[in-house]
C-alpha cells in the first residue's frame, strides 16, 4: 500500500507535466506551420521544436499511463508508413485535387503556400497542380519502383548466395568475383548508364535498380547459409540421403529467409532514394507523371527561393518515409539477424 501511494503522486505528475508539453508543442507546431510573420527559417524552428515538445509529452502519458517505457518513434514511423501505404493504394478513389492534367488546372492558383483549412492543403506548384495529390500519386510510384525492384533482388540475390555458400568450391569462387566486380561499379554511374538504354517506364526502373540490391543479398545469404550448413539438422538431412535441391530448400532456405527479410527493408529505403535521385536528375519517371524526386526538381532555378514548399513538400514525403522503413529494419534485424545488429 504505501509503494502504491507513493506511486500515485509520481504519476499525476507526470501526467500533468505531459499533458502540458503535448498541448504547448501541438501549439507552437500549429503556430509555426501557419504564421505568416516570420521567415521560412524561424517558422521551421519553431515547427521542430512544437514536434520536441510533443514527443516529450506524449512519451510522459503514455509510460504514466500504461507503466513502461514505449518507443513512440517506432510507433509512429509505422503508422506513418501504413497510412502512407493506405492512401497511396487508394489514391485514385479518393477526392484529391488534380495531379497531373494541367489543362484542368487553369483556374487553380500557381504556387500557392501550404494552407490546411482549404482545397490545397499543402500548396500547389507552378501549374497549378495540387501537391498533397502529387505527393501521395508520387508515393505509389516510388513504393511500387521499390518493391518490386528489392523482390526481384532478393529472389535473385538469395538464390544465388544460397547456392553458393552451400556448394562452395568453383561456384562460390565465380559467385565472389562476379558479386565483388557488380559492387566496384558505383551505383549512380551503373543507373545512370542503364537508365541510357531503358525507358524510364516503372518496369524498367525496378530492374535497373535491383542490380544495387543482389549483391548484398548474395553476400548475406552466402554468410548464412555456410553457418547453417554446418547445423546438425543439415547434416542429420544429408546423412539421411537428401539431395542438394531438398537440403538447400528445405532445410536451409528456411532459415536464411529471416535475415535476408530484415535486410530487404533497410534496402527499400535506399533504392526509395535511388529513385528519387533519378528522378531529379531526369532520367527516370518524366513528368508530368509524379515522383518525389522530379517533385523536388521543380525547385530548380530560383523556384525555392520563393516558393519552399515546392521542395519541403515532396522531401517531408521522402525522409519520413525513408527514415520510417530505416526503422522498421533495424527492428526486423535486431529480432532475426543480431550478428548484422551489432555491425
Amino acid at each position: 500500500m504505501p509503494s502504491r501511494k507513493r506511486r500515485t503522486p509520481h504519476r499525476t505528475r507526470e501526467l500533468v507535466i505531459g499533458a502540458v508539453l503535448t498541448t504547448a508543442g501541438l501549439g507552437l507546431t500549429g503556430f509555426g506551420w501557419s504564421t505568416p510573420l516570420l521567415p521560412l527559417g524561424g517558422k521551421a524552428a519553431l515547427f521542430l521544436g512544437g514536434l520536441v515538445l510533443v514527443h516529450q509529452g506524449s512519451s510522459r502519458l503514455l509510460r504514466a499511463l500504461l507503466g513502461r517505457r514505449i518507443d513512440l518513434v517506432f510507433i509512429v514511423s509505422m503508422v506513418w508508413l501504413v497510412g502512407l501505404v493506405l492512401l497511396a493504394l487508394l489514391a485514385p478513389l479518393l477526392p484529391l485535387a488534380e495531379h497531373r492534367d494541367v489543362a484542368k488546372t487553369l483556374l487553380e492558383p500557381a504556387n500557392m503556400a501550404p494552407r490546411l483549412l482549404t482545397d490545397h492543403p499543402l500548396g500547389t506548384n507552378g501549374q497549378g497542380l495540387d501537391l498533397l495529390s502529387r505527393s501521395l500519386h508520387g508515393a505509389r510510384t516510388s513504393l511500387m519502383i521499390s518493391l518490386m525492384a528489392v523482390t526481384m533482388g532478393t529472389l535473385v540475390g538469395g538464390s544465388i548466395g544460397v547456392v553458393a555458400g552451400y556448394l562452395r568450391h568453383g561456384v562460390d569462387s565465380v559467385v565472389g568475383v562476379l558479386t565483388n566486380a557488380l559492387l566496384a561499379v558505383p551505383p549512380l554511374i551503373l543507373l545512370i548508364a542503364l537508365s541510357t538504354f531503358l525507358d524510364p517506364s516503372l518496369r524498367n526502373m525496378a530492374l535497373a535498380l535491383s542490380l544495387l540490391t543482389i549483391p548484398g543479398m548474395v553476400r548475406l545469404a552466402r554468410a548464412n547459409t555456410i553457418a547453417f550448413a554446418q547445423r546438425e539438422f543439415v547434416m542429420a538431412a544429408r546423412l539421411m540421403g537428401a539431395s542438394r535441391s531438398r537440403v538447400m530448400v528445405r532445410e536451409l532456405v528456411p532459415n536464411v529467409i529471416l535475415p535476408v527479410f530484415s535486410m530487404a527493408i533497410v534496402i527499400i529505403s535506399v533504392l526509395i532514394v535511388a529513385e528519387a535521385s533519378l528522378s531529379f536528375l531526369g532520367l527516370g519517371i518524366q513528368q508530368p507523371d509524379p515522383t518525389w524526386g522530379n517533385m523536388i526538381a521543380e525547385g530548380e532555378g530560383g523556384a525555392m527561393e520563393d516558393h519552399p514548399h515546392l521542395v519541403l513538400v515532396p522531401g517531408a514525403f521522402l525522409f519520413l518515409t525513408v527514415f520510417s522503413f530505416n526503422l522498421l529494419g533495424e527492428k526486423a534485424q535486431k529480432r532475426w539477424d543480431t550478428r548484422s545488429a551489432k555491425l
